[in-house]
């Protein structure tokens, strides 16, 4: 994928996207899981105007644009697929140059690797994953949960999982 982009399309949208983009890594309570907890990693760009959202998706090939009811547009990637395959490789390709932003996308390309490994879905990986997470640039993060309480219900189910 990366090598058919012209680079001046790719360090344009790496460019755009050193400014107005986001890796993100949350953790959900579910029902739906023995742990209790989901872990997602999503990348996402919000702007006023769709077009270089629609650039980003026709360039990676991925993702989908969606409106909020304010009027931004936001282009998003779930996919641990799409993220493994064709959003990492691009930043890879074309590195953001914000040393920060570059940092958390490291650390979430990361984290990507280990819940493509599985280690999300064990009490192990998750605290690894939290510990991970707060090393990104996350100061105007929006945590619903907060960490402690993750680690003591993950603390509970493997006392619980003991017992068993």
């Amino acid at each position: 994928m990366s090598e058919q982009i012209p680079d001046e399309v790719g360090f344009y949208l790496a460019g755009f996207v050193d400014g107005e983009g986001s890796f993100n890594v949350s953790i959900k309570k579910v029902k739906d899981r023995s742990l209790g907890w989901r872990v997602t990693a999503c990348f996402n760009v919000s702007q006023r105007e769709q077009q270089v959202l629609e650039l980003l998706q026709q360039t990676l090939e991925c993702g989908t644009i969606r409106r909020r009811w304010d009027g931004v547009h936001y282009f998003e990637v779930n996919s641990y697929v799409d993220l493994m395959e064709r959003v990492i490789p691009f930043f890879h390709r074309y590195s953001l140059r914000s040393p920060s932003k570059n940092e958390t996308f490291e650390i979430f390309a990361q984290i990507c690797e280990m819940m493509c490994a599985g280690e999300h879905l064990s009490p192990d990986g998750v605290r690894k994953i939290i510990d991970l997470r707060n090393l990104m640039n996350n100061e105007t993060s929006k945590r619903h949960r907060d960490d402690e309480e993750i680690l003591n219900s993950l603390n509970e189910w493997e006392s619980s999982e003991t017992i068993r």
